[in-house]
Formats: C-alpha cells, structure tokens, sequence
C-alpha cells in the first residue's frame, strides 16, 4: 500500500484525478478526513467517485467540521462546470450508441 500510495501521489502532482480520488480513499482508511478531504478536490475537476464520496463524507461527519456546506457547494459548481466542458455532441452521440 505504501508503494502504490508513492505512485498515486507521483500521478496527482502531475495532475491525475482518478489519482487524488485514490490518494483520498488511502487517507480516508487511515482515518486521516482532513487529508483525504483536501484530496477530494478531483471532484472540481470533473471527477465523479470524488464527488461521490465528498458528499457521502459531508453527510457522515458533518459534524466533525471537515466537510462544511459552503466547500460542498462550491466544490459542486466547479464539478458542473468541469462536465459541461467535456461535454460535446460527438461524446453524446457515442453514448446513446452505447445504450
């Protein structure tokens, strides 16, 4: 684990998200919240399993104080934001195909 934890902080730094949303599930088992909540900024780039678990910490520990509404909320817009860009007809063609 600690040699794959290496990796996925090589990858985030150059700027893989699936790779900050690993980084966040590692810091989450090791009960580190406050790092694996910085972590999950992959969901501002379009990341869907960060989003996800942004939301899901939100509603555990909430009252924790590491996740507050407002960093939800922004964090959400950005998240919009991010797949409206990648949005295009030809990928929306693709995936009524796929349907």
């Amino acid at each position: 684990m600690k040699k794959a934890k290496f990796h996925f902080e090589a990858a985030a730094m150059a700027g893989h998200e699936v790779a900050r949303y690993n980084l966040a599930r590692c810091e989450k088992d090791l009960g580190n919240m406050e790092r694996a909540i910085k972590h999950l900024i992959a969901a501002s780039a379009g990341c869907f399993e960060a989003m996800h678990v942004l939301i899901e910490c939100f509603e555990s520990f909430e009252e924790d104080g590491f996740v507050n509404r407002e960093s939800i909320d922004t964090t959400l817009a950005a998240y919009n934001n991010s797949c409206a860009e990648m949005r295009s007809e030809s990928r929306d063609a693709y995936i009524r195909s796929e349907i």
